[in-house]
């Protein structure tokens, strides 16, 4: 089970995303992070493991600027709780939150020999 929380609007996305995950932190404690684009289009990744206060903390040393991104909080299913596994994943332009499980991931992964993954999760295969 994890929680995943959206948003697009006026407001800071940060600020949004952090209240939600909060609100979901009951469906995911092990790891914690959110992606936000700013208002010139650049990403913006922040994650870390443990509660939501350890992301706020991540966040309180370098702010998020934006008003749209997506925030996650894990609960472990492939792949240990560190921060490399923490969600979002990226990949190039792609961020990606996903709650559930690709029972062919193995598969996906082997099949996908040329790309280096950079976490122990089934989700970075989508992305």
């Amino acid at each position: 089970m994890c929680g995943i929380v959206g948003y697009v609007g006026d407001r800071p996305a940060q600020d949004v995303l952090i209240s939600g995950l909060k609100r979901l932190e009951y469906r995911g404690y092990d790891s914690a992070g959110i992606a936000t684009l700013d208002d010139d289009s650049e990403p913006h990744l922040a994650r870390s493991v443990g509660k939501i206060a350890e992301l706020e903390k991540v966040l309180s040393i370098k702010p998020h600027d934006g008003k749209l991104g997506i925030g996650h909080t894990r609960w472990a299913t492939h792949g240990g709780v560190t921060v490399k596994n923490a969600h979002p994943h990226n990949v190039g332009d792609v961020f990606l939150v996903h709650n559930g499980i690709i029972e062919n991931f193995r598969e996906l992964k082997a099949a996908l020999k040329d790309v280096d993954f950079k976490s122990d999760t089934d989700s970075e295969v989508l992305a």
